[in-house]
């Protein structure tokens, strides 16, 4: 069985690239996650579609992963999940949470 099967959403790179963490203002000041997405872009472009980077360096999918590895986030700002193509696919909409997963956790 695939380790992914018993996630809601499913770390993949399909997801991961429509992931919009990236550009959500909770983390767009947090130097922490800007390095990690620099990295993880280099990462990603490696692997090539043979596999993705480990869960801690990418700095998203936390609707799959669960709580932000990055200290220096802030929830005060205004979550864009419900933008995102990941969040609308998977019906998150009714997950528990169901935004700021980067704070409370991944999808259930």
């Amino acid at each position: 069985m695939n380790k992914d099967e018993n996630l809601k959403v499913p770390y993949v790179e399909k997801n991961i690239e429509r992931c919009m963490c990236s550009v959500c203002p909770v983390q767009a000041d947090s130097k922490c996650a800007q390095d990690k997405l620099e990295s993880s872009k280099k990462m990603m472009a490696n692997l090539s579609g043979k596999d993705v980077p480990a869960v801690g360096d990418v700095p998203g999918m936390y609707c799959s992963t669960s709580k932000a590895t990055c200290q220096d986030l802030d929830p005060d700002k205004k979550c864009i999940c419900n933008t995102c193509d990941v969040w609308k696919e998977y019906d998150l909409e009714s997950s528990k949470p169901s935004m700021y997963f980067c704070k409370k956790g991944r999808a259930e």
